[in-house]
């Protein structure tokens, strides 16, 4: 939790003065699943692009 509280606030210093709120909480939300992703990937938690296009052909039918 704290590596994601640091990761944002470093990111909403970066961004422009006159951004919007939901500016803001856009880059709140990416930068949690980037993380989650990070976490995901060292434990293991991965598929291969192949099981991912699989899986997308079955939710479209």
């Amino acid at each position: 939790m704290q590596l994601l509280k640091e990761t944002t606030i470093e990111t909403i210093k970066r961004l422009p003065d006159e951004c919007s709120p939901e500016d803001i909480m856009y880059r709140i939300n990416l930068v949690a699943q980037v993380l989650e992703g990070i976490q995901d990937a060292e434990a293991g938690r991965v598929i291969t692009t192949e099981e991912l296009l699989e899986r997308v052909d079955k939710w479209a039918k």
